[in-house]
């Protein structure tokens, strides 16, 4: 893809998920959740972006094996273009957070994005590495259920079967497609230290520390509310 076609795809991406989040404005939110509508809106607007982007990460693997055996030089118009709506995505996320929200509330997921469109704009922008973004967006899988915990929460369904069985599929996907997909990346990105530039090394290696450390903290927080809480309520904010 040329810079023009980047370009075009990102910033409509940005408007998909603007008319995403404007759509859900017409649709009734639960009771439970119109103390937040705006709160209501962004959960479910992530939502729909991490079902997107996470089914896509995993096609792109499927119709383009060849990029799984270099992550850096390989890739396709497929792959390419994932990346570009998920930056647009991660875009228009932070605009909206930065205009609807505190800072004091939304400072760790506005960090998280800086560092997330940074490292995967490195990979648009220079034509290398997208296969490893594809990767990193494999983290969506579990997303999807990150979000969907938030929606049921909001929904005011914590006590019952929907939400205890997507806790379990929530805490096992965090496992298998968060903590192991970032420990691979991790081990992918030191062995191929000869391979990736220092500048380019340096950024994803200060980027997967950062999540990480972020993902290390969610993961507490996710067992004590969901599984090691007394009967209190869980805190309550969006998970990346």
């Amino acid at each position: 893809m040329d810079l023009k076609s980047v370009i075009l795809t990102t910033s409509g991406s940005v408007g998909f998920f603007k008319l995403v989040n404007c759509g859900l404005n017409n649709l009734p939110a639960p009771e439970s959740a119109r103390r937040n509508v705006w709160k209501w809106r962004n959960i479910s607007t992530s939502l729909v972006h991490s079902l997107i982007t996470g089914l896509w990460a995993v096609l792109c693997f499927y119709v383009h094996p060849q990029m799984a055996e270099d992550l850096i030089a390989t890739h396709s118009v497929f792959s390419y273009a994932l990346v570009c709506v998920s930056i647009g995505y991660f875009i228009y996320d932070f605009l909206d957070m930065v205009q609807n929200q505190k800072l004091s509330q939304s400072w760790e997921l506005l960090f998280h994005h800086v560092v997330v469109v940074t490292c995967l704009g490195i990979a648009v922008l220079s034509g290398q590495y997208v296969g490893f973004a594809a990767v990193a967006l494999l983290v969506e899988i579990n997303s999807v259920f990150l979000h969907l915990r938030q929606v049921l929460l909001m929904a005011g369904l914590r006590r019952t079967t929907p939400y205890r069985v997507n806790s379990l599929v929530n805490l096992g996907t965090y496992v298998v497609f968060r903590i192991s997909t970032l420990a691979w990346m991790t081990r992918w990105l030191a062995l191929s230290r000869e391979r990736v530039p220092l500048l380019s090394y340096a950024v994803g290696s200060a980027g997967l520390a950062i999540v990480i450390a972020m993902n290390i903290v969610l993961f507490y927080r996710l067992l004590r509310s969901d599984f090691l809480r007394n009967g209190r309520e869980p805190r309550k904010e969006k998970e990346a």
